[in-house]
Formats: structure tokens, sequence, C-alpha cells
């Protein structure tokens, strides 16, 4: 009897600590389960991290920052559950491998818990994930695209040393774009996606413009020595042109009273002046070009330009005037009848639908008229102001212009 029952217990106790083994293989293996799960779905939140960075995003950081707490929890109590009891001792008590195993189920039921959390808080984030891993999939193809413009603009700068041009200031921008690689390299993970692509698209926007100006730069060079060529030509061709001033202004001298001409005595002096400076300005282009500072070239070209436009409109003042002073001395009468024209025409349009004109139009306009005559009497005497009378024509012709516009206003308003 007692033999027996002793054996009957070793059976008893040996079944024991089979059930509590295959408790604590359930558990390893719903621990693997979860932990296998934390893993898949913290690489789910590094995703939407690099991806989302709206409110949705940061609740989902922050969901699974609170899961890894529980998980923490429960993965704690697991362990200390498989330590506590060694089941591996051969004077292992029924009891104790009858308590091990409900320790151990417990622990496991813990972590399907925990794991069937984690799966439902997957779940909802498939919409911030699905949207995440399609902004990700813009990152590669944009880091591709800046690379290769990289690439092109360092090649196309090649060619053109090689071509014997400096292109310092590109080489300059192009270095510059170093450390935007560099943190492209690093990726959406670190930088995010939305600053990630943007970088990538800036590389892509600079590099291309580098690419660009170094493919243009030889016609950029060839162009600059025929601005230079046409400068030196019309330098020479405004010098000439100046020389041939002081014959202009002594023909005026001769005809005309001093009140026509007295404006226009240092012109000749000016205009030189201007040429010799735009002939220093034009030899310094020539060296920043020959030196390759295509800024400071094209800077000091318009200066150029600006001075011979000077010296151009100066010496066409002189010339102008005397062919304009010859035509109204043969004949001032021409200049009149213009004026009385548009005074006329300025009348007919103050008494249309009116049986008087309005004194705002009539005031004006009838002073016209005595200008008209005022600047006829001037010109009675043996030299007369020509130039002033010219000057008066214009004056009296803008201000009916002036008359004219306000009637039209008026009507057009009222």
């Amino acid at each position: 009897m007692t033999t027996a029952s002793r054996r009957w217990f070793g059976g008893r106790d040996e079944s024991r600590r089979a059930e509590a083994q295959a408790a604590k293989d359930a558990a390893a293996a719903a621990f693997y389960e979860l932990d296998t799960a934390q893993r898949d779905l913290r690489i789910s939140i590094e995703t939407i991290t690099a991806a989302d960075g709206s409110p949705a995003g940061r609740r989902a950081v922050e969901g699974f920052a609170e899961l890894g707490r529980r998980i923490d929890e429960v993965s704690q109590a697991y362990i200390e559950a498989v330590d506590a009891h060694d089941l591996d001792r051969d004077d292992l008590d029924g009891a104790v491998a009858a308590r091990a195993k409900r320790e151990l189920e417990r622990a496991r039921d813990e972590l399907v818990r925990v794991k069937g959390e984690l799966e439902r808080f997957d779940q909802g984030l498939r919409p911030l994930l699905d949207n995440a891993e399609s902004q990700l999939a813009r990152v590669a193809p944009a880091r591709e695209r800046a690379k290769a413009a990289l690439l092109a603009a360092a090649n196309a700068l090649d060619a053109v040393r090689a071509a014997g041009m400096r292109a310092d200031d590109l080489a300059a921008r192009l270095a510059a774009l170093g450390p935007e690689l560099t943190m492209l390299n690093q990726g959406a993970a670190q930088h995010g996606v939305p600053a990630t692509v943007q970088r990538a698209d800036r590389i892509l926007r600079d590099a291309e413009a580098v690419r660009a100006e170094a493919d243009r730069l030889p016609e950029r060079a060839a162009e600059m020595d025929r601005r230079l060529a046409s400068l030196r030509t019309r330098a020479q061709a405004l010098r000439n042109r100046a020389d041939r001033v002081d014959p202009v202004l002594s023909e005026l001298r001769r005809r005309f009273s001093a009140d026509c001409w007295q404006d226009l005595q240092h012109v000749p002096e000016q205009a030189l002046a201007s040429v010799r400076q735009a002939e220093e300005r034009l030899a310094e282009a020539a060296v920043a070009r020959h030196e390759q500072r295509w800024g400071d070239a094209t800077a000091l070209i318009t200066v150029v330009r600006e001075l011979f436009d000077a010296v151009d409109g100066a010496v066409s003042t002189a010339q102008d005037r005397l062919t304009r002073l010859e035509a109204v001395a043969k004949d001032p009468e021409a200049e009149v009848q213009r004026t009385r024209f548009a005074i006329r025409d300025a009348q007919r349009l103050a008494m249309e639908g009116r049986s008087v004109p309005d004194p705002r139009h009539a005031r004006p306009l009838d002073e016209a008229v005595a200008r008209v005559e005022r600047a006829l009497a001037g010109l009675e005497g043996r030299h007369p102001d020509y130039w002033h009378f010219l000057q008066e024509m214009e004056g009296i012709r803008a201000s009916v212009a002036g008359v004219v516009n306000d009637m039209r206003g008026r009507r057009g308003g009222g």
C-alpha cells in the first residue's frame, strides 16, 4: 500500500511538472509573440513619426509609449514567474509545480491580453501608416533626382574648367550644397519626410541652376566679347559726334540770340568727359571679363551704356535745337497754326451740348489764345528768342490738352 501510494503520488508530481512546463512554454511563446508584435509596431510608429507631424501622428506616438509601459509590466511579471520556479529540479514538489503553472498561465494570459491591445492599436494606425508610407515613397525618388542633378552640375563644371573657364563662383555655389547633401543622406527618419523632400527639391533646383549656368558660360563669354567690341565701336562713334557739337554751337551763336543756345554751352565739354569716363569703365569691364568676374563686367557695361546714352542725348539735343530753330525761324506760322488748331478743337469740345461754355474751361482756353498772340508779338524785333517761342507753344498745347482731359473726365464721370 505504501509503495503503491508513493508511485501514485510520484506520477501525479510528474504530471504537474509537465503541466507547469507546458504553461512555461506557452508563456514563452506568448512573450515572444508580444515582443515580435511590439518590434513590428515600433517600425510602423517610426514610419509615422518620420512622415506625419500632425496631432494624430503625435497621439499615435503617445499611445505607443503607453502600450510600451504596459508591455514592460506584463513582461516583467512573466520574467519574475519564470525566475521564481525551477521546473527542472529533481525534487520539485507537486504543489510548487501547480503554483508555478498558475502563475505562468496568469503571466501568459496577461501577455496575450496586451498583445490583443497591441493588435487593436495597430489596426487603428492603418490610415496613418498608409499615408506615411505614401509620403516616404516620395523620399527615395526625390533624393535620387537631387543626387543626379549634383552629378550633372559637377560634370558641367569640370567641362567648362577643362575649356579654360575658372567658374569660381559656380564652384563655390556647388560646394555650398555639400552640407545639404549630408543632411539629405541622413534621411527622413532624422529630419522628417517634408523637410527631407524640401531639401532634395532645393538641392535639385540649385544644382540645376549651377549646371545651366555652367553650360551657358562659353556662350556668355562670347556674348560678353561681342558686347565689349560693340561698345568700343560706339565709343568711337560718340567721340566723333561729340567733336561735331562745336560747329553746331557756332552756328547757333551766329544765327540766334543767346537765349536760344546758352544752356548748351557746356555740351561739348560734358560729352567728351562722359565719353572718356565711359572708355575708362569699358577698360575695367574688359579686365573683369578677362578675370571672368561676370557680375562685375556686366555691371560696368551697364554703367558704360548709361554714359553713352547721356552723351547721345546731349549731342542730339544740340543738333535738334539747331534744326528746330531753323524751322521756326523760316516759318513760325506753322508752329502757330498747330497750336491754334489744338485750341479750336478744345473750344469745339467745350461747346458740345452747351449754349455757354463752362467758365472752368473757357478761361484757360481764352488765356491760351492770348498767350499765342503774346508769343507772336515776342518775335518782333531784330533778335527774336525763337527758343522761348517754341517752348511757349509747347506749353500752350500742354495746357490745352489738360483742359480737354478735364472736360472728357467730367463728361465720362457724369
